[in-house]
C-alpha cells in the first residue's frame, strides 16, 4: 500500500505499481479505448477535488481507468503515422530526468548528457560536422533550422532580421512533398507561408532539380532574396528521399542555406543499402531528425543540427534578464573557480532556440543508444525497411493487390484491386476503416498518382515481420468481403 501522504517519497513502490499496469497494457489484450468510453468517462468525469484522495487513489485510477484505455499508437500493428511508443530505456530515462533534473540547464550530469547525446546522434547519422540542439518535435526543429537560415541570408545583405524584422521579399525552396511545418515555420519567422516555393516532384516523389534551378533564377531576376533550399531525407507521405547531393551542390553554387529535413528518414542512413542516397549530407548547413520517431524515444524529442550554433544565438537570443544572468557567477575568474552547479548555466541551449524552460531530452537518447548501440539501431532500421519491401513483394505477386510505389524506406503504398468493383478508391477507403476498427492492423492512407493507397509505415520497436504479413493477409480477407458486398449493392 502506498503512503497516501507521500507526495515526494516512496517512488520505488509507486513506480512498481504503475509498472505493473503498464506491463499489462503492453500485452495488448485490451480493446480500443473508444469501446469502453462510456465507462471510463463516467468514472473520470468528477468535480475538482476539495480534499485529496491520496496517492493510492491516483495509482488505482491510473491502472484501472486510464492506462488500459490509452492510445493504440504503441501496438505492434499500428503503422498509421510516423510515431511510436517509447522503449523501456526511454521511459526510465524520462522518469529519471523529470525527478532529478527538471530543466536541462546548470552544470549537471544531465546537461552534459544533452551535449554528449547530440554528438552521438551526429556521429551515428554521419553529420559530425554539425552542432545540435534538442526541441519538442519536427515542427520546432524545422523552425529553428530555418531561423538560422533566415539570419544567415539577411546578415549577408547587411540586415539583422531577428532584431529589426524582415525587410524584403524572400523565398524558401521545398518540394511539393515537403512537410507542412516548412510553410508554418516560414509564417512564424515572418517570411510568410507564401514565400515557400513548391518545387514539383518526379514520379517517385523526389524534387526535380531543374525546376529548382529555374525557380531560383526567376526569383533572383525579381529581386527576391533566397533564404533556404529544403531537401527531404524521407518524405512523410511515401518515404521518398530527394536528390540530396545534387540539391546541396546547387545550394553551394548559389550560396543558399541548405537544410535537410530528416525528421523521419535520417536514420535510414544506417541501412548500408541506402547510404549512397544520403551522400549530400556533408553539404548541409542544417539537418533535423526526430528521435521520437524511428529511434523509439519518448514523444517530444527532436534535434536540429547546424554548422555553427552562434547563428542560432543571433537568431533566437533573449535580451538579458537580471533574474537569470544576475544569478550566476559572472566574475572574470577562470572556470576552475566554479564550486556549485548553480554557478553557471552550463551549455546555454535556451539561447539557441525558442524554449527557455525545457526538459532534459538528451538523457533519453543517451539511454537508448547506451542500451542497444548503433548496431541495435541499425538492425531495427534494416528490419523495418525489409518489412516494407516484403509487403511490396507480396503486392507484386498477388493478383488482387497493386503496388503503387516502390518503397525506399519503411513506407509501402499499395491497395486492393478487383474487377468486381469500379470505384477502387471507395473500396480501399472502406477497407481501411474496417482494418483500423479491427484494432490489430492500423495503417493510414495516402494518395499516389491520384489513387488512394493503404500506407503502412513501419517504425515501431515492437513491430515485426509478423505484423507486416498479418496486415497483407487482413487486406486480402477484407478486400474479398467488401468486393462481394459492394458488387451486390
Amino acid at each position: 500500500m502506498i503512503d497516501d501522504h507521500a507526495e515526494t517519497g516512496d517512488i520505488e513502490a509507486a513506480l512498481a505499481a504503475i509498472g505493473e499496469g503498464l506491463d499489462r497494457y503492453l500485452t495488448f489484450e485490451h480493446s480500443d479505448a473508444y469501446a469502453a468510453r462510456d465507462r471510463w468517462l463516467t468514472h473520470l468525469q468528477q468535480p475538482l477535488p476539495v480534499a485529496g484522495e491520496g496517492l493510492q487513489a491516483v495509482i488505482d485510477d491510473l491502472n484501472h481507468w486510464v492506462i488500459p484505455h490509452g492510445s493504440p499508437v504503441p501496438r505492434p500493428g499500428f503503422t498509421s503515422y510516423i510515431t511510436t511508443g517509447a522503449t523501456t530505456a526511454s521511459l526510465l530515462a524520462t522518469v529519471a530526468a523529470n525527478i532529478a533534473s527538471p530543466q536541462r540547464y546548470l552544470i549537471t550530469s544531465f546537461n552534459y548528457l544533452e551535449e554528449l547525446s547530440l554528438e552521438w546522434l551526429a556521429e551515428m547519422h554521419q553529420i559530425g560536422h554539425l552542432q545540435g540542439l534538442y526541441s519538442s518535435g519536427g515542427s520546432v526543429a524545422n523552425l529553428i533550422a530555418l531561423g538560422g537560415a533566415r539570419q544567415s541570408a539577411f546578415e549577408a545583405v547587411g540586415h539583422d532580421p531577428a532584431a529589426e524584422g524582415v525587410n524584403r521579399a524572400c523565398a524558401i525552396y521545398a518540394s511539393s512533398e515537403c512537410h507542412h511545418t516548412i510553410q508554418r515555420s516560414a509564417g512564424v519567422l515572418g517570411l510568410g507561408r507564401r514565400c515557400v516555393r513548391s518545387i514539383p516532384c518526379n514520379a517517385v516523389g523526389q524534387m526535380e532539380v531543374e525546376a529548382l534551378q529555374a525557380a531560383i533564377a526567376l526569383d533572383r531576376q525579381n529581386g527576391v532574396l533566397p533564404v533556404a533550399i529544403v531537401a527531404n531525407a524521407g518524405t512523410t507521405n511515401t518515404g521518398a528521399i530527394d536528390p540530396i547531393l545534387a540539391m546541396g551542390e546547387i545550394a553551394r553554387q548559389e550560396n543558399i542555406w541548405f537544410h535537410v529535413d530528416g525528421a523521419y528518414g535520417l536514420p535510414g542512413i544506417l541501412d548500408e543499402r541506402l547510404q549512397p542516397r544520403y551522400a549530400g549530407l556533408k553539404l548541409a548547413d542544417s539537418v533535423i531528425t526526430d528521435p521520437h520517431k524511428w529511434l523509439g524515444a519518448s514523444v517530444g524529442i527532436a534535434a536540429t543540427f547546424v554548422r555553427d550554433r552562434n547563428i542560432l544565438m543571433r537568431a533566437f537570443t533573449q535580451e538579458p534578464a537580471d533574474y537569470l544572468e544576475g544569478s550566476i557567477d559572472q566574475s572574470s575568474e577562470p572556470q576552475a573557480s566554479l564550486e556549485h552547479s548553480l554557478d553557471d548555466f552550463g551549455i546555454p541551449y535556451f539561447e539557441y532556440g525558442v524554449e527557455l524552460s525545457a526538459p532534459c531530452r538528451g538523457v533519453v537518447v543517451w539511454a537508448m543508444l547506451k542500451e542497444i548501440g548503433v548496431e541495435g539501431m541499425r538492425e531495427r532500421i534494416v528490419r523495418h525497411n525489409d518489412m516494407a519491401r516484403h509487403v511490396a513483394e507480396r503486392a507484386r505477386e498477388h493478383e488482387n493487390l497493386e503496388l503503387l510505389l516502390e518503397p525506399e524506406l519503411s513506407i509501402c503504398c499499395f491497395r486492393y484491386r478487383t474487377d468486381r468493383v469500379s470505384d477502387l478508391d471507395r473500396l480501399n477507403q472502406r477497407l481501411h476503416r474496417r482494418l483500423v476498427r479491427g484494432n490489430v492492423h492500423m495503417p493510414s492512407t495516402t494518395r499516389v498518382a491520384g489513387k488512394l493507397a493503404i500506407r503502412p509505415c513501419f517504425v515501431g520497436a515492437r513491430t515485426t515481420l509478423r505484423e507486416a504479413d498479418g496486415l497483407v493477409d487482413a487486406v486480402l480477407e477484407l478486400g474479398r468481403e467488401l468486393s462481394e458486398e459492394m458488387a451486390a449493392d
